[in-house]
């Protein structure tokens, strides 16, 4: 597969269409006949989407049941399983048990706040509607302590509808430019724990009265529950001790979890949102994979690390299926000579580290897809 490492570390896409908006051979408000072949062209991207389309739906087609949904929802059961142990080990007096605990109740609880609330949001758990809204809440609210109509909104009709497009989909809403690079990529992810249900509040601002009652006693329910355990069960004696023990227990893949938000989009192609490109070609330019990783495929998901490219162009996929679909995917872009980009983690973080300025304080430039915008 295509590797453009080094185009996004210098931030061109290497002998590919793109250019900095300077200029443009055919504007939008010229007529059919100023731009000789346009509709041709419009086809020939409809075309490609359409065909890649078709292709991926026959693999789900030829799919059992267990690959389209059972894989994935037996990860989350198992990260459920886990619990009772883990608040067990809790209350052992031994260093080594108390820390077992805590490593396990960690990995679950990403597995259930990333994985779990991320597929729910896409309705990848359940064919039915009324499930995938009862996961979405179960997922986002209780378990993540996020409202679920602020998170499907932010991440569904806002990040996936408009991926990279400046002021609406271009990840700003992660970039904090008053913090220092070492604070922001080491230090604040660890407040995440505290300043996600904050966030949460402040997204009930104007909501009927209903509704914001019912998503704060969601998240009331989900802290509450961690806590009654944490002293009932694993034996804390102090509740300031079981809030840190909550907030280290939560924090714990806090950092790759930013850093995985960021590095598969910021820094690429930027669009206009009155010149956007066809959806091939703005998830394509605009979004990036890691490699393969067994913690955070487990805990996050393969659709936000080694399949994201696949999880924009196919959104309603589970992980598995994204994972199945990969060498499909893959290889009809290459094949059709469109970006194929993938990084690694460690090679993202250096670029942010020593590009924290541009990357993330200063307004991305506009990135132009010339002859397909």
């Amino acid at each position: 597969m295509q590797n453009v490492r080094e185009a996004c570390r210098d931030g061109r896409m290497g002998e590919t269409l793109v250019k900095r908006k300077e200029s443009s051979k055919c504007s939008d408000e010229g007529t059919k006949g100023e731009c000789p072949g346009r509709d041709g062209k419009e086809r020939d991207t409809e075309t490609l989407m359409m065909e890649l389309t078709l292709m991926v739906q026959k693999v789900v087609k030829e799919s059992s049941w267990w690959e389209r949904k059972g894989m994935d929802c037996s990860i989350l059961a198992a990260a459920f399983v886990c619990l009772p142990p883990a608040f067990l080990l809790l209350s052992s007096s031994q260093v080594l048990l108390f820390l077992a605990g805590m490593l396990l109740m960690g990995v679950a609880h990403a597995v259930i706040t990333v994985k779990g609330a991320h597929l729910a949001s896409h309705g990848a758990l359940s064919e039915s509607p009324a499930w995938g809204r009862f996961w979405a809440v179960f997922f986002i609210e209780i378990c993540g302590s996020f409202s679920a109509r602020a998170g499907i909104q932010g991440h569904i009709k806002m990040h996936h509808a408009h991926t990279n497009v400046i002021g609406l989909g271009d990840s700003s809403v992660w970039k904090l430019p008053f913090l220092p690079r070492t604070v922001y990529l080491f230090i604040a992810p660890l407040a995440v724990p505290i300043i996600t249900p904050l966030v949460a509040l402040a997204q009930l601002r104007g909501h009927p009265l209903a509704y914001t009652t019912r998503t704060i006693l969601m998240i009331t329910l989900g802290l509450l529950a961690q806590y009654w355990l944490l002293i009932n069960v694993s034996g804390f004696q102090s509740p300031c001790g079981a809030l840190l023990f909550m907030l280290a227990c939560r924090a714990m893949l806090s950092v790759p979890y930013i850093h995985v938000n960021i590095f598969q989009h910021v820094g690429l192609p930027m669009f206009s949102p009155t010149r956007r490109p066809k959806r091939i070609y703005q998830m394509t330019y605009g979004v990036l994979n890691l490699p393969r990783n067994p913690l955070l495929d487990l805990t996050f998901g393969h659709s936000l690390i080694n399949c994201h490219v696949e999880h924009h162009l196919f959104p309603f996929l589970s992980d598995n299926m994204c994972l199945k679909v990969k060498p499909v995917v893959s290889k009809y872009l290459i094949e059709k000579q469109l970006p194929y980009q993938e990084d690694s983690y460690l090679s993202r973080l250096n670029l942010f580290f020593y590009k924290y300025q541009e990357l993330m304080v200063f307004a991305p430039p506009i990135t132009e897809l010339v002859g397909v915008q």
